[in-house]
């Protein structure tokens, strides 16, 4: 899959495609940002396009192998270098690698070309399957107890989330670790 542009920034033309993919009842509850209507979508994706412009957030969408629209990875809240992970994919498109491809792709960008240094990613605790696909990522700290005060913060109105964190320094750790792993297996 070398060469697939797998994110792109957010445009207004693809509001009809997302907001029929984000509906979905398996996806809606776990969207940031839910809007119900298109018309409020679309008021919504032209908003977070102009914060992006004014460097409060980073949002991007996420591609499938045809270059159609398929969901969005998003960085909110930004402050310090760091920022909240807010992704999420349509039905159709779950368990197929997308998530982690957009990840891989989001990740490049924020550590190398925009200087994130913290991404935090916040999950509902009933939100399984986003804390697994969290904690299989090999870069990824629980941090509820490295980072207590934002953690009983984000707890604060009774919403149970559980807090991940991903530095930018563990990161690149793992993706040069990688590299090497896949320079010994091509060599062998």
């Amino acid at each position: 899959m070398e060469g697939i542009t797998v994110l792109k920034k957010r445009e207004l033309h693809e509001c009809h495609e997302l907001y029929d993919l984000m509906t979905h009842p398996d996806v809606f509850p776990f969207v940031r940002h839910k809007a119900a209507s298109y018309e409020e979508f679309l008021f919504i994706t032209k908003q977070m396009i102009e914060a992006e412009e004014r460097g409060e957030l980073i949002s991007r969408t996420i591609l499938d192998d045809w270059g159609s629209p398929i969901g969005t990875i998003s960085l909110y809240d930004i402050q310090e270098n760091a920022g909240f992970l807010g992704t999420w994919l349509g039905k159709g498109y779950h368990g197929k690698g997308y998530n982690q491809r957009a990840k891989a792709a989001f990740f490049e960008e924020l550590f190398y070309e925009l200087n994130i240094e913290t991404v935090f990613m916040r999950i509902r605790t009933e939100n399984i399957r986003s804390q697994k696909a969290a904690e299989k990522l090999p870069y990824t700290i629980n941090a509820q107890e490295s980072r207590k005060s934002l953690f009983e913060q984000l707890n604060s109105t009774g919403n149970i989330f559980k807090l991940y964190e991903i530095p930018k320094d563990l990161y690149t750790l793992h993706t040069k670790r990688q590299t090497i792993e896949d320079t010994h297996r091509l060599e062998a």
